[in-house]
C-alpha cells in the first residue's frame, strides 16, 4: 500500500495545530516540593504526562503509566521494537516573553510556548505521525512504542526508572533536536563546586551579602542580582558596566542596601554563546570592585574561569574533536550568601574524549569543594547503519534534501538507546529557540515534521 505521508498530513492540519495548542497550555514544569506517589515530579508534568496517555487511549494505542516516572504509547506487533522517544516536561519560562509562555498564541504562522520546540510541539508531532500510520492500514512487522519521559529536563529519572521495567527498543529516534540526524551527541557533566570563605572586610568599602542567579545547569541565566551594603557610590561604575557589557539591568538603594540587577539572555546550555550569562557579567563587575575577601574571592573566581569563556580555557580542559567540535561549558547557576558560595556547572564533552580530565581540573581547584559531579556519557551511532540509512532516505525524498549528519551538545533521549538517533524538528536554517523567551514552533515545520515521522515511523516497522 502506497500512502502520501504529506498529503494525509495536510487532511489533519488543523487537528495537528489544535492538539498541539492544548498540550502546551499545560505547565509541565518540574516541581520537587509537589512531587508524590504517581506524580514524582509534581502536578503540571503528570497532568501533561496524564493528558498524553489519555488521549492515545481514547485513539485505540495501548498504554502503561509506570508510576507516573514514565510510560508509553504503543501501536503494532513484533519481537523487535521501533521506539519513539519524547518528553514532556520543559524548562522554567523565564523572563520576558511577549505573550503568555503557556497561552500557545499563534502568530505570524508559529505557536508560541515553552515547549513548542522542546519537546511537546515535537512529541504532538510524532503522536499524529503514529495515529496516521495507524489509521492508514499498513501492516506492521514490529512494535512501534512512543516513550514518554518527565524528568528529561533535569536528571533523567524517568527513563532511568522505565528501564528498569522495559525493553529496551531495537532502534529508534528523539524528536527533539535538528533535522537532517543527529548521530553524535556530546556526553554531559554536570558539577556543583563550593566556596566556603570567612567574611574579611579589611580594606574593603563594601560587603556582598547575598548574590544569586541562574535556575537550570543546562540553561545560560538571563537573570542576576546581588545585594551589597556599603555601596553607596556605585551608580556611575555600574552604569559604565552595563554599557561596556552589553546588558541590561538596574540599580536601587535603601535601608543601608544597594540591590543590583542584571538581565542577559537565556540559551541553551549546549552553546552558551547564544546566550549573555547574566550572572557571570555580574559577578565579573563585583570583582572590580572594592568588596569583602570572602564576596571577593567568589565573584573574582567566577570572572576568572568563566567571564567571556564558554570553551573551558581557564579551567584547563578546553578540548575537540572532528564529529563533535568544541567543548562548551556553561556556568547555570549561582548561589551565595554569608561567606558560602555555590556553582552549578554544565560541561559537554567531544564523543571521543573523557570526563576525567574535566573531574581532575575541578578536583584541583584550590578552595573549592566539588560536592556534585554527574556523567552522562556520549553517544554515537556509525554513518552505515541501517537506522541512519532509512530515515536519510525519507528525509531525502520528502524534503529533496541531502540528509547531512550533524553532532550536536545537547543531549536527547536518544543516547538511551544503542541505536538511536536525534531526527528533528528544527529544519536547517531554522533558529534554535529552545530554552529561550518566546520560544516557538514554525507551523508548517510542525506539519512537514508529522510527515516525516510518519514515513519514518511506516520505514522502519515494515
Amino acid at each position: 500500500m502506497m500512502v502520501n505521508w504529506i498529503e494525509e498530513t495536510e487532511k489533519r492540519r488543523d487537528q495537528i495545530i489544535q492538539d498541539t495548542q492544548e498540550f502546551l497550555k499545560i505547565k509541565s514544569v518540574l516541581d520537587e516540593e509537589g512531587g508524590k506517589k504517581g506524580a514524582p515530579f509534581g502536578e503540571g508534568i503528570q497532568q501533561a504526562f496524564e493528558h498524553l496517555l489519555n488521549k492515545g487511549e481514547q485513539d485505540g494505542f495501548d498504554s502503561k503509566n509506570l508510576d507516573g516516572y514514565a510510560g508509553h504509547l504503543e501501536m503494532g506487533s513484533g519481537d523487535e521494537i521501533v521506539g519513539i522517544l519524547c518528553h514532556i516536561d520543559v524548562v522554567p519560562e523565564g523572563d520576558g516573553w511577549s505573550s503568555d509562555p503557556y497561552g500557545a498564541e499563534i502568530r505570524d504562522g508559529k505557536i508560541f510556548a515553552r515547549g513548542a520546540l522542546d519537546d511537546k510541539g515535537p512529541t504532538m508531532a510524532a503522536y499524529h505521525a503514529m495515529k496516521l500510520v495507524k489509521d492508514s492500514g499498513v501492516s506492521l512487522n514490529k512494535t512501534v512504542r512512543m516513550i514518554i519521559g518527565t524528568d528529561e529536563e533535569s536528571d533523567w529519572r524517568c527513563v532511568d526508572h522505565y528501564f528498569k521495567h522495559e525493553k529496551m527498543p531495537d532502534i529508534g529516534f528523539a524528536p527533539d533536536a535538528d533535522f537532517p540526524i543527529i548521530h553524535a551527541e556530546k556526553g554531559i557533566i554536570d558539577a556543583k563546586l563550593r566556596f566556603k570563605t570567612p567574611h574579611s572586610a579589611e580594606d574593603a568599602s563594601m560587603t556582598l551579602t547575598t548574590f544569586s542567579s541562574g535556575r537550570r545547569f543546562n540553561m545560560v541565566p538571563d537573570f542576576a542580582e546581588a545585594e551589597l551594603k556599603g555601596a553607596d557610590e556605585l551608580e556611575a561604575q555600574f552604569n559604565a558596566w552595563l554599557k561596556k557589557d552589553g546588558v541590561q539591568g538596574s540599580i536601587k538603594r535603601g535601608s543601608g542596601v544597594t540591590k543590583l540587577q542584571i538581565e542577559g539572555v537565556s540559551a541553551h546550555a549546549m552553546e552558551p554563546n547564544n546566550g549573555k550569562n547574566a550572572g557571570v557579567s555580574l559577578a565579573a563587575f563585583l570583582a572590580s570592585i572594592n568588596l569583602d575577601g570572602a564576596g571577593k574571592k567568589f565573584a573574582a573566581f567566577i570572572k576568572e574561569h568563566f567571564y567571556q569563556d564558554t570553551r573551558g580555557k581557564a579551567l584547563r580542559i578546553e578540548t575537540n574533536d572532528e564529529v563533535s567540535g568544541d567543548l562548551t561549558v556553561n556556568l547555570g547557576t549561582m548561589q551565595y550568601g554569608e561567606g558560602t558560595g555555590e556553582l552549578g556547572v554544565n560541561v559537554r564533552y567531544p564523543v571521543t574524549c573523557s570526563p576525567e580530565p574535566v573531574r581532575n581540573a575541578l578536583e584541583s581547584i584550590d578552595g573549592a569543594e566539588l560536592t556534585l559531579f554527574s556523567d552522562s556519557p556520549s553517544h554515537y551511532v556509525e554513518a552505515d547503519h541501517p537506522l541512519i540509512k532509512t530515515l536519510a532516505g525519507v528525509y531525502e525524498e520528502q524534503t529533496g534534501e541531502k540528509a547531512s549528519l550533524i553532532s550536536i551538545g545537547g543531549g536527547t533521549y536518544a543516547r538511551s538507546l544503542k541505536a538511536g538517533v536525534a531526527f528533528g524538528p528544527l529544519f536547517p536554517g531554522r533558529p534554535d529557540i529552545a530554552h529561550q523567551k518566546d520560544e516557538y514552533i514554525e507551523i508548517e515545520d510542525l506539519i512537514r515534521a508529522t510527515a516525516i515521522y510518519a514515513q519514518a515511523i511506516y520505514e522502519l516497522a515494515k
